[in-house]
């Protein structure tokens, strides 16, 4: 019997008859919950009924045999509906589980407004459309460049961002490397227009550092950002750059700017290379030139200090005997006026002592009744003895005779007589 079609009696054989029946199973009647099973399995064959019953039309007019009729029919058709629903419900509270990986954060949004962040782990948030994730990595450090991009493994010059103009109205050609990571997820993405983490330093980073580095050149000549200011434009650049980040809160955070290329035009940089040897030539004499000064200068300043010393010491020498003398004087004297003879006697034995004691000596033997005055040239004599003296030293074998060294600087002649007037 279709199912469309009402029993002829009230025997039980129309299924939807006895509301208080279990319809899971029409052959066991008050038995308890159905079977899981054999509820799908009716669901899927009333479905297939139905699409047949849809696809063939309607059969033998049962849909005009009252409402009793056709209210059984509507309550099966929820079924299905239902189990869709619980399904689709299932499926659309899965989808609210999301997993944050370390070094990132996850900005839970409530119909588009700030709810939450949440850290690395495992999370479950109210299903969109009315939550919405937005996962940051806030330790990854990006890299904005200006002035050229990376294409393989060359650059490819961008003068739109590269040529600037210094203060002294000089063109320069700059390129910069800007590194930055995210510190504020939260102000990213709220006070960022168009936020889009691919696109942000297109968007955000570049823009900021082209204006920074445009108004640090435009206070520097163009000598210094070619040559020794590199560093110091960069340092500034980057104090510059993050500053205009945190007055828009776009919670960026500038890691390093680093100057790649500072030179001028291409079609001025021979002449400005010239240039540039011409100073470092410069640079490089002065430095020779510096070099030779801290060599002399201080061996002049410790000669002239040796010099004033040893003046110092023989002053203090000539001051220190001057005083002795005059002591040794002062008690020679007073022994004098003790003593006359005696003082007088001794004072002429040390003036005799000091004046031999500097001068060279003979001793000659004469015989009685010789003549007891000659001429002798006592310095030749010296001299020629000085040598012979030598000569025996170095060879004993041309020793002459007669002449023999008496001791000291005295020397004794024994035959006067050999001896040439």
């Amino acid at each position: 019997m279709p199912w469309n079609q009402s029993g002829s009696g009230g025997n039980g054989d129309d299924p939807w008859g006895q509301r208080n029946q279990n319809w899971g199973n029409r052959n066991r009647p008050n038995q308890g919950p159905p079977d899981l099973d054999e509820i799908f399995q009716q669901v899927l064959s009333r479905l297939r009924r139905f699409k047949d019953r849809k696809g063939g039309g309607d059969s033998g007019g049962g849909r005009g045999n009252g409402s009793d009729e056709r209210r059984p029919g509507r309550g099966l058709g929820k079924i299905p509906v239902l189990v869709l629903l619980l399904v689709g419900l299932g499926f659309w509270v899965f989808t609210g589980f999301y997993t944050v990986d370390q070094g990132e954060q996850a900005i839970e949004l409530r119909f588009g407004k700030y709810s939450e962040t949440n850290g690395a782990g495992l999370h479950w948030h109210i299903p969109n459309p009315i939550e919405s994730v937005e996962i940051v990595n806030t330790q990854k450090e990006n890299t904005v460049q200006v002035g050229y991009r990376d294409v393989g493994r060359g650059k490819q010059d961008v003068p739109k961002e590269a040529l600037m103009l210094t203060q002294d109205e000089n063109i320069i050609h700059i390129q910069l490397a800007v590194q930055y990571d995210i510190k504020d997820p939260t102000n990213l993405l709220f006070n960022v227009s168009e936020y889009n983490l691919e696109n942000l330093a297109d968007g955000v980073v570049r823009q900021a550092a082209e204006s920074a580095i445009r108004e640090i050149v435009g206070r520097s000549s163009m000598d210094f950002a070619i040559t020794e200011g590199r560093a110091q434009l960069a340092s500034e650049t980057k104090s510059l750059v993050q500053e205009i980040l945190d007055r828009y809160e776009t919670g960026i955070n500038i890691v390093t700017v680093e100057m790649q290329d500072a030179q001028p035009p291409e079609q001025v940089q021979d002449a400005f290379a010239d240039v540039v040897r011409a100073r470092e030539d410069e640079e490089r004499f002065k430095n020779l030139a510096e070099a030779y000064a801290n060599d002399v200068i201080p061996r002049a300043r410790g000669f002239a200090a040796r010099i004033v010393q040893e003046a110092e010491a023989y002053k203090a020498a000539v001051i220190a005997r001057a005083e002795g003398e005059t002591a040794r004087f002062s008690q020679v004297l007073d022994e004098y006026w003790k003593a006359p003879e005696v003082t007088r006697e001794r004072l002429y034995i040390e003036a005799m002592e000091q004046v031999f004691s500097n001068t060279s000596k003979l001793v000659i033997d004469q015989p009685e009744g010789g003549n007891s005055v000659m001429y002798l040239p006592l310095e030749q004599l010296l001299r020629s003895q000085r040598n012979a003296s030598q000569d025996v030293l170095n060879n004993p074998s041309s020793g002459q005779a007669g002449v023999a060294p008496v001791g000291g600087s005295q020397t004794g002649l024994r035959n006067p007589n050999r001896t040439s007037r």
